[in-house]
């Protein structure tokens, strides 16, 4: 079912009408956005239900933007900058596209020839960074290039969507929606953290709002952000799941547990959450989706909400095509730890309990702005400029 004010998750009890859902009313969008930040609510088994999105990265850019231009930070016709995997790309491209605002994205290898298309029809300019050893380099070399592009063009705003606080705000939208979807009670969100900003923006807001909230956070082997840099993992596709430098818009004392999954165990999480339950999704919540399903057996009768971050359609080839490859969900357990150093592939889960970033995933203060600060090119903030009224 869409989401929406009145909405509520389907119950999974019971036999199905055989007449089919009964229809709600249509809403007619101004701009394509509000339909893409608009998730899919699916109920996957009495305690867990998934939040299904085409780009959730919707909330994050258009959040930024939105809060940007209200406090005369950027302004219509100013160029917004920023390295990306693909899908935050799109959506700041058609953030931009929306406010009158120019896109320059500074694309990763991983950008597929789809979404390079769009953003190019949306009128972004896309600098394609050449091959990279590693994932590492990668993402290294395309912050290079930023800060290359800022020192000959100031006017340039940088969105830092790794470090800016500002990309937390949009979330607060989508908890609000949450709040007039869910039943209320306690609620233990699950979500690749990425960037930070989804789950941690996420789980803020539905925390000031008085809810019970507990945070799971899902990530790869090979990841900095939560200590597992030390292991390799050939077949993973770490963009957007987990990272290979320090994000400072991680607030590692929000999450509560973390589970470190391999690429096979997350592709069997997909896999059968395309087989079980007939919804195309990603990497990441096919990963959050097994460990969702682990976490809702230990603890019945609480609601789980599993964030489905993209759909499947990048992951084609290298994930669904090789459907017949994948592991049953079924016989698949995490290895419980109680520290970082007891960290294993495949699986290994942990009660992260609101500790501090470990030190490969430490930022320092000038790469962690306060949210919305307007930072550009090496601590440079541009002259405040007339605050600007948006329309919905």
């Amino acid at each position: 079912m869409r989401a929406g004010p009145g909405a509520r998750p389907r119950s999974a009890s019971g036999p199905r009408d055989a007449s089919g859902p009964r229809t709600a009313p249509a809403a007619i969008h101004e701009h394509i956005t509000d339909a893409v930040k608009t998730p899919d609510l699916i109920r996957l088994s009495g305690d867990v239900v998934l939040a299904r999105f085409e780009t959730m990265k919707v909330y994050a850019a258009l959040g930024a933007v939105r809060s940007l231009l209200r406090r005369g930070r950027v302004v219509p016709g100013q160029t917004l900058v920023d390295s990306s995997s693909g899908i935050y790309a799109l959506a700041l491209a058609m953030a931009c596209h929306r406010y009158g605002l120019r896109c320059r994205i500074v694309a990763s290898t991983t950008v597929d020839a789809a979404t390079r298309a769009q953003l190019e029809i949306l009128g972004a300019t896309v600098d394609a960074m050449p091959p990279s050893r590693s994932l590492r380099l990668d993402q290294e070399s395309r912050v290079r290039h930023v800060r290359r592009l800022l020192a000959e063009r100031p006017d340039f705003h940088w969105m830092r969507q790794y470090h800016d606080g500002v990309h937390h705000e949009g979330y607060r939208e989508f908890a609000e929606l949450l709040a007039g979807a869910l039943p209320e009670g306690p609620l233990t969100v699950v979500g690749a953290v990425g960037t930070g900003a989804s789950t941690g923006g996420l789980a803020r807001a539905l925390r000031e709002s008085g809810r019970s909230v507990r945070l799971v956070g899902i990530q790869p082997f090979g990841s900095v952000t939560f200590g597992s840099e030390r292991f390799e993992d050939p077949e993973a596709i770490i963009a957007g799941i987990g990272s290979s430098i320090p994000f400072g818009n991680v607030r590692h004392e929000l999450y509560d547990t973390v589970h470190w999954l391999d690429f096979r165990h997350a592709m069997a999480g997909a896999v059968g959450l395309l087989r079980e339950h007939a919804v195309f999704a990603g990497l990441s919540t096919g990963a959050a989706h097994l460990a969702a399903s682990w976490e809702a057996a230990r603890d019945p009768g609480r609601l789980h909400l599993v964030l489905g971050a993209d759909t499947g359609h990048r992951y084609t080839e290298r994930v669904f095509a090789r459907h017949a490859e994948a592991l049953d969900p079924a016989g698949l357990r995490p290895r419980a730890i109680a520290s970082p150093t007891a960290l294993r592939p495949p699986w290994s889960v942990m009660e992260w309990a609101g500790r501090a970033a470990p030190p490969g995933a430490r930022t320092t203060e000038g790469d962690r702005p306060a949210e919305g600060d307007g930072k550009t090119a090496e601590g440079a903030v541009p002259s405040p400029a007339t605050t600007v009224e948006l329309l919905p």
